[in-house]
């Protein structure tokens, strides 16, 4: 596949952007402009001074907070997972140093 660029138009709040983009990610920037998209209607709905640039600011501070909950969460996954397997490492080590009956 291609490393050259092709322009999406893409549509945030009836305002239309091209964004460039390699083909292989033109799928993940439409789903990536959907999901800000509804975060921002969702933003505008229920914000009292809809500005186009404080609803984006909002989406994005939004999205961001997402981010960083979910990588929080995961690392919090990956040390507990790691713990488990450490433990079960110890017990397979212990059971194969017995010595047999």
């Amino acid at each position: 596949m291609s490393d050259e660029s092709v322009t999406v138009t893409v549509k945030l709040l009836d305002r239309e952007f091209l964004v460039g983009c390699k083909p292989s990610e033109r799928e993940g920037l439409l789903s990536a402009v959907e999901h800000l998209n509804q975060k921002m209607r969702e933003i505008r709905h229920a914000s009292r001074s809809p500005g186009y640039d404080r609803i984006a600011v909002l989406a994005a501070l939004d999205i961001t907070h997402e981010l960083l909950m979910l990588r929080r969460s995961q690392s919090a996954l990956s040390d507990s997972a790691g713990e488990h397997i450490a433990m079960l490492r110890r017990k397979l080590e212990a059971a194969l140093e017995a010595p047999l009956e």
